[in-house]
């Protein structure tokens, strides 16, 4: 039985995970232009109002993080 390196298997590996995760970003990054542009036909106001929420969201989960510390 032949010993394959560590780092071939690694290659092989990261070769098979390629497409999937190529796929995955695409199918992230075309879904969140649809839903910026369904905030566009909202509205402005539904547009600032959608922002600042995610915002807060996102410091309110680093808080979290750093409240652990």
């Amino acid at each position: 039985m032949e010993r394959v390196p560590v780092t071939k298997l690694k290659l092989n590996t990261m070769k098979k995970l390629f497409i999937p995760v190529v796929l995955l970003a695409l199918m992230v990054s075309l879904g969140s232009c649809t839903a910026i542009g369904d905030i566009f036909k909202a509205g402005a106001a539904v547009g600032i109002i959608a922002v600042v929420i995610v915002i807060a969201i996102i410091i309110w989960i680093i808080s979290l993080f750093r409240g652990k510390s």
